[in-house]
């Protein structure tokens, strides 16, 4: 048994061993957020759902959301939640076109990245001014080649 520090005036109050309420733990949040687009016509109470797997199948919850173009354009999209892990970003990701597609471009500008800079004989090309100044024209003339088609 550990020795207590008692002060001048303290009471010892003993643990009751038996209590019924345990504390949340610190690293535990919770969320509350409206999830439907449809505003309930009145509260309602319902009982018996007694998992969150009951409460998705009960509510099914989504929400319809609005992402920009390139172009501005509105593209507008409705997201369905059938579980918790459906609020993730990959699952999100998989159920959006919108989303997916933009995805499916930030993958590929990254693996072009990535191997250009591991590309040493491109990168000692970009070294010579006059090996680089040919390389840019040939992108260049790529580029207006694309364009046109």
């Amino acid at each position: 048994m550990a020795i207590l520090e008692y002060e001048i005036g303290g009471n010892e109050v003993k643990i009751d061993g038996t209590e019924g309420i345990a504390n949340i733990p610190d690293n535990r949040s919770m969320v509350v957020e409206h999830l439907t687009s449809d505003e309930p016509v009145k509260p309602e109470a319902v009982v018996g759902l007694n998992t969150i797997e009951d409460v998705f199948k009960h509510f099914q919850p989504n929400v319809d959301v609005e992402f920009s173009s390139e172009d501005g354009e509105p593209v507008k999209e409705n997201l369905r939640f059938e579980n918790v892990a459906d609020f993730s970003v990959k699952r999100m990701t998989e159920q959006s076109a919108f989303l997916n597609n933009l995805q499916q471009e930030k993958d590929f500008y990254a693996s072009v990245e990535k191997q250009l800079r591991s590309n040493k004989v491109l990168q000692r090309a970009l070294e010579d001014p006059d090996a680089k100044a040919a390389f840019i024209a040939v992108l260049k003339s790529v580029r207006e080649e694309l364009n046109v088609k």
